[in-house]
């Protein structure tokens, strides 16, 4: 089943970038915002038209606080349509939809992109948001198979990996994956607040990757964590647990066991990575890693990316750090270990610098 007219209701981040999606396959989506300058500039970046035509499929994409009542209007309006909402919390959401459009609980399913940036607003919008991405279809007992075949075909046109899941299911999964991510890295972030400058100038590549996602919407995050406090909260009280031990142990190194409650912390951290999916969604890979110089100038990224994609090696990973106190920059790429030590010879043996 496949949906010719597609509604999309919010022009933030996640409709523009949908209608933009969307407009690569040739098809215009119908745009509506309560925003008549986001709903302009979505329009301006070509992500769709102002609605005006009887939808197959309604896609609410407004802050989550607003989604159960956006999504019964939208029931209400259009009622030959399937709707749905691209919300990240969605037992809520769909209990409140029940109590405002119990009878047209058929003709709804919830969903949710895993895909975002840090920036919100239709001027962040990008094409290629849902490319190779999870979206999460969260259909219930209510749903209609037109209703979940109609949003998988959605997906993958633009390029995204339908997943099925419980409105639960799904709440717990985000909460861990997610959720919990986003509040320890906001936290993180907020000790900075009492750091010295002469402590920030040191600052590595660690600090930065762990603390990125803590340059988020708080106002959208408030609304997201409010909806799924439920599935939080014990994450925290776990995470609590363990930071707990972990300062008794390290304010009493002298007692019997300590050290060792430190090292089964760390030790249980390379056992959780490892569970993360790898490239592809494949199993985990412990991939080589080099440190190479670049200098600080136009091309010198290319240039190396250039030099190793020509003997042949892939470049799994790659990380760009630059030096605080000189003109250069560390890139670090993940490599298969089989290929490392053939790589590390050519790039010597062609001036590049490795640390």
């Amino acid at each position: 089943m496949r949906a010719d007219s597609i509604k999309i209701v919010g022009t933030g981040l996640i409709g523009t970038s949908l209608g933009l999606a969307l407009a690569r396959q040739g098809v215009t989506a119908e745009l509506a915002d309560a925003s008549k300058a986001n709903l302009r500039l979505a329009i301006e970046y070509g992500a769709g038209r102002e609605s005006s035509e009887e939808p197959q499929l309604v896609i609410v994409c407004v802050p989550p606080d607003l989604t159960a009542e956006v999504v019964a209007q939208e029931l209400r309006k259009h009622p030959g349509a399937i709707v749905s909402d691209t919300a990240s919390v969605k037992s809520e959401i769909y209990s409140r939809v029940l109590d405002l459009a119990p009878e047209h609980a058929g003709r709804y399913v919830g969903s949710h992109p895993m895909a975002g940036r840090e920036k919100s607003g239709p001027g962040s919008a990008r094409a290629d948001l849902f490319f190779a991405r999870p979206w999460v279809i969260t259909p219930t007992t209510d749903s209609s198979s037109d209703a979940i075949d109609l949003l998988k075909d959605v997906a993958l046109r633009i390029g995204a990996l339908p997943i099925s899941m419980s409105p639960k299911q799904h709440d717990e999964a985000v909460a861990l994956v997610s959720h919990l991510p986003q509040l320890v890295s906001s936290a993180l972030a907020a000790r900075l607040i009492d750091g010295q400058a002469s402590q920030l100038d040191l600052t590595g590549q660690g600090l930065r990757d762990t603390t990125r996602i803590a340059a988020s919407d708080p106002t959208l995050w408030v609304q997201i964590l409010s909806q799924n406090a439920s599935e939080v909260t014990p994450l925290i009280s776990a995470l609590r647990l363990e930071l707990q031990e972990l300062e008794e142990a390290l304010a009493g190194l002298d007692q019997p066991g300590a050290l060792a409650k430190v090292h089964s912390l760390l030790e249980r951290g390379n056992t959780g990575i490892s569970r993360i999916p790898g490239k592809h969604g494949g199993k985990f890979v412990d991939y080589q890693q080099l440190t190479i110089v670049i200098d600080d100038s136009p091309g010198s990224l290319a240039s190396l990316l250039a030099f190793i994609g020509d003997i042949g090696v892939n470049i799994e990973d790659l990380k760009l750090e630059h030096s605080p106190g000189a003109p250069i920059g560390l890139v670090e790429i993940q490599v298969d270990p089989a290929s490392v030590e053939l790589l590390a010879k050519q790039l010597v043996d062609n001036g590049w610098r490795i640390v």
